[in-house]
């Protein structure tokens, strides 16, 4: 049970929407199907900093065929309102003719995922995919995403755990919580 601690000016952290125990099934599922799209192919796994990081160490070591990872860091442009998203910082390793699949933790309105997508397309890879832990497509605002794999369609819910923050804190959390006491914004962009 969560202690009392578990409170913010923006909401608290409430009950379990998914066990590790839920989260690792299907990651392990992810981590195959995934393996099986690539099998012979060194795919490149590029995920945005900081709540997809504890999805990608696991997926990572769920995927049993040689890949690579790198990262990529975003920022939401402050004061314009249209959910602009800009890179903090970009990839290390070249992209050119590298199958590459994006992973997210949470895919919403679908404007961050085409943001990398339109980003790193333009360096010549020889495919490019993304996975998410979480969906929401009814949410979407863009739908030219090449989102291949989902872990969980998700409701309209914020959650905190497994990589998710709330204040930046709470995501070190083994389970998937809900978070009570605050909601989604109308024309939210994902959390970066």
């Amino acid at each position: 049970m969560l202690s009392a601690a578990l409170h913010s000016e923006h909401g608290e952290v409430g009950a379990v929407y998914l066990t590790r125990a839920e989260i690792a099934a299907r990651v392990d599922a992810l981590g195959a199907e995934i393996a099986a799209d690539y099998a012979g192919l060194d795919p490149l796994l590029v995920a945005p900093l900081k709540s997809s990081v504890v999805f990608l160490a696991d997926l990572t070591r769920a995927l049993p065929i040689p890949h690579t990872l790198d990262v990529v860091e975003l920022a939401r442009y402050t004061g314009e309102g249209d959910g602009g998203v800009r890179l903090l910082k970009d990839v290390d390793t070249s992209l050119e003719d590298r199958h590459v699949v994006l992973v997210e933790d949470v895919v919403d309105t679908g404007l961050t995922l085409h943001f990398l997508c339109r980003t790193l397309g333009l360096r010549n890879p020889a495919s490019l995919a993304a996975v998410t832990l979480l969906d929401r497509p009814y949410r979407r605002l863009v739908d030219e995403i090449p989102l291949r794999y989902v872990g969980f369609t998700v409701p309209d819910e914020l959650f905190a755990g497994y990589g998710l923050g709330l204040d930046e804190r709470w995501r070190a959390l083994p389970d998937l919580h809900v978070v009570v006491g605050k909601e989604l914004p109308k024309a939210a962009t994902e959390a970066a």
